[in-house]
């Protein structure tokens, strides 16, 4: 019996609310006590923020396009940042559960012809995301072990080697032979899941594109650590930058699982639960996960107007917006 989309929006706005209401009530007092000793140095290191926060967008677009070149999947890179910022405005702004990923794909395969071929891009794009933000977290843990004497530190050193097995599972079925290279025709998830699986094969043929795509992924996530700790700092939360190198990029993996509206009150729980125990205040926790969401709100904007006019199909050949190339 399929839920209906109406449904299962109700209920992750729900559990957003939920969780928030919860944090709201355990931290009251001391977020009406909270005070800024200087709103012009709170709104410069918030403007840094923003600014980090547009670079790593870029940076994802430029992620995004380089599995695509590689896997021989035509587009220009001002069409592939156009759909990511709108895909970011559409995951992170609507109530919707039509994620933002379901319209890259849609969009990339206009343009270059092929579903499948554009569903592959995204999957493996994704895929170095949950290959480089466990490594940062037991890189920063291991540069200074102190953080593991916390109940934060030990959570998140389990969440990211949890992470590492399960994406090692999912790599090691995606390219065996016996596992998704079964797959091909018999429908659109079949045929999906077969293009990731020679997607995998291309990258492994060619491992300097696979450590360039590597690269390309820990700029991209290291830009969004350094976001959140200008957020932090913004409010006067700095538990030293190996405790963010640690724990935000945990925060960055439980803030998209799908049960709540753009991460909203998952991430400030997370927050909550990884700093408690270097200084930062319930309050002062959920205040930075609720800034990091207003910012990427905001940065998310700029991707409204794509969204609304919509992606160009393809006719023939390549389209015009494959053909343009910044």
């Amino acid at each position: 019996m399929r839920i209906p989309r109406g449904l299962v929006t109700a209920i992750r706005l729900s559990i957003s609310a939920g969780l928030l209401a919860i944090l709201f009530v355990i931290s009251r007092d001391k977020l009406s006590a909270l005070d800024l000793d200087s709103k012009g140095a709170a709104a410069a290191w918030l403007v840094a923020a923003a600014f980090v926060t547009a670079a790593a967008f870029v940076t994802a677009a430029a992620r995004w396009r380089q599995v695509a070149s590689t896997l021989d999947v035509k587009a220009s890179r001002r069409s592939m940042l156009s759909m990511y910022l709108a895909a970011q405005f559409l995951g992170n702004f609507l109530p919707t559960t039509i994620g933002g990923d379901v319209l890259r794909i849609k969009r990339l395969g206009r343009i270059c012809g092929s579903q499948t071929s554009a569903f592959a891009t995204v999957i493996i794009e994704r895929l170095t995301g949950w290959i480089v933000l466990p490594m940062m977290t037991l890189t920063a843990l291991a540069s200074q072990p102190s953080l593991l004497r916390h109940s934060g530190g030990q959570i998140a050193a389990g969440l990211a080697l949890g992470t590492l097995v399960l994406l090692g599972l999912i790599v090691w079925v995606a390219e065996h032979p016996r596992g998704l290279g079964r797959l091909g025709g018999g429908g659109r998830i079949r045929d999906g899941l077969g293009a990731v699986h020679m997607g995998l094969s291309v990258f492994r043929r060619h491992p300097g594109a696979a450590g360039r795509l590597l690269l390309v992924g820990l700029a991209y996530q290291f830009l969004l650590v350094v976001a959140t700790a200008l957020a932090g700092a913004a409010i006067g939360v700095n538990p030293g930058l190996r405790a963010w190198m640690a724990f935000a990029p945990m925060v960055l993996i439980v803030q998209v699982l799908p049960v709540a509206i753009g991460g909203l009150g998952v991430r400030e729980a997370a927050l909550v639960l990884f700093l408690d125990a270097h200084g930062v205040s319930h309050a002062e926790a959920v205040l930075v996960g609720l800034l990091l969401y207003a910012l990427t709100l905001l940065v998310s904007l700029s991707g409204a107007p794509t969204l609304a006019l919509g992606g160009r199909r393809r006719h023939g050949g390549a389209s015009a917006e494959a053909q343009l190339d910044a």
